[in-house]
């Protein structure tokens, strides 16, 4: 199973006992499109917008996983430029974090994140988000991207 698309995920997130724990659960959940784990803000930025002007996200459809404390930028700043991007701005993202500050949530949906979730804090309930987040994943629809 995969998403409907020939899709990239893009998981930007720091903690690499995160990153394994949502790769092995979206698999476990029939996802089987291509994860690009990148590890902070900066190898995302140069990802999405490439001093070149040309990048892969250019040439291929995708979606983010997004954190947002990363350890050089906040997410937040990634989310508000991919949207502000005539590019990218319909390229899906989902914040997954930690942080479950209200006024964070709503500056995130206001600067158009599709999914907010806060990851649990145990184990066993963070692994069960995450396999539910990759079932949602393999039955969505997504928008052409420009």
């Amino acid at each position: 199973m995969a998403l409907t698309q020939a899709v990239s995920i893009l998981m930007i997130e720091d903690d690499d006992g995160h990153a394994r724990l949502i790769e092995k659960n979206i698999r476990r959940a029939g996802v089987t499109n291509e994860i690009l784990h990148l590890r902070d803000g900066t190898s995302a930025i140069d990802f999405l917008f490439g001093g070149d002007g040309v990048t892969r996200a250019d040439h291929q459809p995708f979606m983010i996983l997004l954190d947002l404390n990363l350890p050089d930028m906040s997410g937040v700043d990634i989310l508000r430029r991919v949207k502000a991007d005539e590019r990218f701005r319909r390229a899906p993202v989902i914040v997954l974090t930690t942080t479950d500050d209200k006024a964070e949530i709503e500056r995130c949906y206001d600067l158009g994140c599709n999914v907010y979730i806060t990851k649990p804090l145990i184990y066993h309930n963070f692994a069960e988000a995450i396999r539910q987040l990759g079932l949602f994943l393999s039955v969505i629809q997504m928008p052409e991207q420009v």
